[in-house]
């Protein structure tokens, strides 16, 4: 997915992987990009290896974006890490 400029991705399609946090409908999702930058703070939580590499969560990009935006299925994650998560974005509202 190429979540704007703020976080691009990378090759021709400037794709990043993406954790979906939760679907609306068939179009729209909640998304929060992914990263292999490890920073210590609020905004940035690991979640273990993707695709060979360390990857966190960054919480600060959270968007709405369209499903046909998706197209390739990464894994699942735990469900500890992914209260984790979700915990964390709702101290931030």
């Amino acid at each position: 997915v190429n979540v704007g400029f703020e976080q691009d991705g990378t090759g021709g399609e400037f794709s990043r992987p993406v954790l979906v946090l939760k679907g609306f409908n068939r179009s729209v999702c909640l998304v929060v990009p992914l990263t292999t930058s490890t920073k210590d703070n609020l905004y940035n939580i690991p979640i273990g290896e993707i695709d060979g590499k360390n990857a966190s969560v960054i919480i600060s990009q959270i968007r709405l974006i369209d499903t046909k935006r998706l197209y390739k299925h990464i894994g699942t994650l735990d469900k500890i890490t992914f209260q984790k998560i979700k915990n964390t974005i709702k101290k931030m509202f």
